[in-house]
């Protein structure tokens, strides 16, 4: 139940905003400023900072809107058992998203808050009408592409669109199996997962690398770093994606979305490493483990 107050205790708030999930977040604006040739300053962790917010705010969002279908599919979820209000989950999903666009204002000016509005009104819209509809997948996909256009802030925003579309990609095919993860299913859509993965890693492996610039980490370690990364994606992601076709039960494909949501990490620092963005690329990765033990205590999905 609520504490003191009618205030939720920290580790139901946790629950509700699926923390450490959050470190899955800050590599998108990393990847996007990494692609755009921006260079990294105060406000790079900004805009890292604005993503995240946005984050926890849809996640909030989510679990008020679900609130009905969770009391019977999950009812150990903060909202159903009695441990956060379904006021408190709305009125911290507008605080998160004002304070997130307050920081992408800050510290990108008009242009970022030009990617960052249509990308806290894609979290709305999906939490709020599109998740049940068939334009669920691809809204999520969406928001999680304007999130890497997001980090390109005032840098070359094109450049950023090859690995905003391999983010999005990844992220509509883990949004589509994720609808099976309560009633379970066939191997089909774990199989078409998978193969999506694989496709989002060819295609990460074979994204030009640029010449040197200065500052910039030498093209061969770029390669050896990318394809390192790559291929941690590829075993986390694909591996419990394997698993879920080989049986394609509940608990698997739970843990198969799990992984692909944990799996973003090495993508994302994949991407920054084949664009020079070594140290920063470097930074992403070492949030990977400490996810991964995290989500053992508080589920990301």
């Amino acid at each position: 139940m609520s504490g003191a107050g009618g205030l939720p205790s920290p580790r139901a708030v946790a629950e509700l905003v699926r923390a450490p999930a959050a470190l899955t977040v800050p590599g998108d604006a990393l990847a996007g400023a990494a692609a755009a040739g921006w260079p990294f300053g105060a406000a790079t962790p900004a805009l890292a900072l604005s993503s995240t917010l946005l984050y926890w705010a849809g996640m909030a969002l989510n679990d008020y809107a679900d609130r009905d279908l969770d009391a019977v599919e999950r009812p150990e979820r903060p909202i159903p058992s009695g441990r956060v209000r379904p006021g408190f989950a709305l009125g911290l999903s507008a605080g998160l998203t004002a304070a997130a666009l307050g920081a992408a204002g800050l510290a990108g000016g008009r242009r970022a808050l030009g990617v960052a509005v249509p990308l806290a009104a894609t979290v709305w819209a999906y939490d709020l009408a599109l998740k049940a509809t068939p334009a669920g997948p691809a809204a999520m996909a969406a928001a999680r592409a304007l999130d890497v256009l997001l980090g390109a802030g005032t840098g070359r925003l094109r450049e950023a669109l090859p690995p905003a579309a391999l983010v999005g990609t990844h992220t509509l095919a883990v949004t589509a199996l994720s609808r099976r993860e309560v009633s379970g299913g066939g191997p089909a859509l774990p199989a078409t997962t998978l193969a999506a993965t694989g496709a989002v890693a060819l295609s990460a492996a074979t994204w030009p690398v640029p010449r040197r610039e200065p500052g910039r980490t030498p093209r061969l370690l770029r390669r050896v770093a990318g394809a390192g990364l790559l291929g941690s994606y590829l075993s986390t992601a694909g591996g419990a994606q394997l698993a879920a076709v080989k049986d394609p039960g509940a608990d698997r494909i739970r843990r198969a979305v799990g992984a692909g949501i944990l799996g973003l990490i090495p993508l994302q620092a994949s991407l920054a490493a084949r664009r020079g963005a070594l140290p920063a690329a470097l930074a992403v990765a070492a949030g990977f483990p400490l996810a991964r033990r995290l989500s053992r205590k508080v589920s990301p999905t």
